[in-house]
């Protein structure tokens, strides 16, 4: 039995909305800015290369942790966990499979995944193409649940850029020192923890399943400040792609040769 906007009783007409706005604008903006880091990620991680700046010790949060044999000599902050790894591989797979999980499956993303990639709807009162709609109980969407678990891995791999950020305060002599990459590397620092603990998740996890806040004040106030956070997650969550690519770009350039870090001191 057809269903939406073509089940039986519902008025039929030819136009696929009587819109006269721009309303495909906002979708098309939003897939073109998911698709191109889609793309931008992808082939970044695949690279195995140009991650690490020695001189500075800028490592880009696309490959942090770098723990394999097969990262170059110094990127390896924690040691090497991993042997070799094939070149068909990339190093930061581990990284890459945490943090996009957490991406893919945040609520702000399915949203705008939804609505721009997959049309369902794109729009208010723009209909759908899918005849019929089934949730999220099959699989592939149903591990969309796993979000929970996946803002746990995304607060581990956020003290690992922490510690990154710490590492890019380096000067060539091996003191202390500060470059426009140390700067870059910690305003997106900033972003990704702004995105990580405005997630609904975090506020869920700080918050939740509490009967009563003044028996747990400590909690409520976590919980307060994640909720002045909240309102802004789906505004950090598109600013923070634009720092993670900012970053890497800018210390793969420099890793690279292409130019030369911008030095304050030292």
């Amino acid at each position: 039995m057809a269903t939406g906007v073509s089940a039986p009783g519902r008025a039929q007409i030819k136009q696929k909305t009587l819109r006269t706005d721009r309303w495909w604008l906002a979708p098309l903006r939003i897939g073109a800015i998911l698709g191109f880091f889609v793309v931008y990620a992808t082939v970044r991680i695949f690279m195995n290369k140009y991650y690490w700046v020695d001189a500075y010790h800028y490592l880009t949060p696309l490959y942090s942790p770098c723990v394999t044999s097969s990262c170059v000599e110094g990127s390896s902050h924690l040691g090497t966990w991993f042997g070799a790894f094939p070149k068909v591989i990339p190093f930061s797979i581990i990284t890459f499979v945490v943090l996009a999980g957490f991406r893919g499956t945040c609520y702000y993303y399915r949203k705008a995944g939804y609505r721009s990639l997959f049309f369902a709807p794109s729009a208010c009162a723009v209909p759908e193409p899918h005849k019929k709609y089934t949730g999220e109980r099959k699989f592939p969407l149903v591990a969309l649940n796993l979000h929970r678990y996946f803002f746990y891995g995304a607060l581990v791999f956020g003290l690992l850029n922490v510690y990154d950020g710490t590492q890019a305060f380096h000067g060539k002599d091996g003191g202390f020192g500060i470059g426009l990459g140390t700067l870059i590397i910690w305003i997106n620092l900033v972003m990704l923890w702004m995105y990580t603990l405005s997630c609904h998740a975090c506020r869920h996890i700080v918050g939740g399943r509490l009967k009563n806040f003044s028996k747990h004040p400590l909690r409520y106030r976590y919980w307060t400040f994640v909720s002045k956070l909240n309102p802004k997650h789906g505004t950090y969550a598109m600013i923070s792609l634009f720092t993670v690519i900012l970053t890497d770009a800018y210390i793969m350039s420099v890793s690279a040769g292409w130019f030369s870090d911008l030095r304050f001191l030292n």
